[in-house]
């Protein structure tokens, strides 16, 4: 097919190098930084794994990985489950002239600046001014009104719900593309077998879009563990450590602490972490697992 194949392979090679440079260089580095003890105002001591042992003795570390798998544990519920949800929905007959408006609708939040959308969330949520403990005023229920963000038992959750209110939409827009690609002979098969609409949901939506299921998942866990954005510009990890994520408590290493080496050991955890996750689930739901 192709007349030369030096020159198909000379076009790969700026893109080979730019992701070498730009992503597995870095990383490599990183690695290798993990090892030493420096700051900003001191040279580099190596140490060897004692940045992983204080890490794994580390209360905080423990307490971020929880608020990142509390992340990921309810966003693939919310963002997957629900998104799927929205998605077979909107597809149904009596729902399909509306589409267009709804998935507008449930899409917009997604394109909103991350900063912007925290303090948006800031001031919904304040406790005097917030339109959270108002709406729970005006109906009767000021027994919840609450300061979301200024609780240590509420805050992790108040961003977490933040996440699934921006990234639903989006994932439910993947459902939609995919389950418009569903033959329509499988519904016509389904109805005509007397399947309502819950089995018809089950048994042929569910099936037919797995693979957007696991692209969805995957994107889902991967950016719990990566969040940083939202709590930063909420909480900064507080009150106190309560919202500590693994990215805003590297960060807080890395130019609050000034410990650089301490910080590039958390930065490889969480690319471990992300790393592991991403593999067994490719691994053991991916497209070459037919079974």
């Amino acid at each position: 097919m192709y007349k030369n194949k030096r020159l198909a392979f000379l076009y790969l090679l700026p893109a080979v190098a730019f992701v070498v440079v730009f992503i597995y260089f870095p990383v490599v580095l990183n690695i290798f930084y993990s090892f030493f003890r420096w700051s900003a105002f001191s040279d580099k001591v190596y140490i060897g794994i004692e940045n992983y042992k204080r890490l794994f003795k580390d209360p905080i570390f423990y307490l971020a990985l929880r608020n990142n798998t509390l992340y990921a544990i309810i966003s693939i519920i919310f963002q997957v489950g629900l998104g799927l949800v929205l998605a077979a929905i909107l597809e149904e007959k009596f729902v399909r002239k509306f589409q267009p408006f709804f998935r507008t609708v449930y899409f917009m939040p997604s394109v909103i600046s991350l900063t912007v959308v925290g303090l948006l969330w800031q001031l919904i949520y304040n406790p005097n001014i917030g339109i959270v403990n108002a709406g729970l005023k005006a109906i009767g229920l000021e027994r919840f009104a609450y300061d979301w963000l200024g609780s240590g038992k509420t805050a992790i959750y108040a961003i977490i719900a933040v996440s699934q209110w921006q990234y639903t939409g989006y994932i439910m827009l993947l459902f939609l593309v995919a389950i418009q690609e569903i033959p329509p002979d499988l519904y016509e098969a389904a109805m005509i077998d007397g399947a309502n609409r819950i089995q018809v949901f089950f048994n042929v939506t569910v099936p037919q879009v797995k693979e957007m299921i696991l692209v969805c998942t995957t994107i889902t866990i991967i950016g719990a563990f990566k969040v940083f954005d939202e709590v930063y510009v909420m909480t900064a990890g507080g009150p106190g450590r309560a919202s500590e994520v693994l990215a805003t408590y590297m960060y807080r290493s890395a130019f609050r602490n000034d410990e650089m080496g301490y910080a590039a050991a958390i930065a490889f955890i969480i690319f471990v972490i992300t790393f592991i996750l991403s593999f067994l689930q490719n691994k053991f739901f991916g497209s070459d697992n037919k079974a």
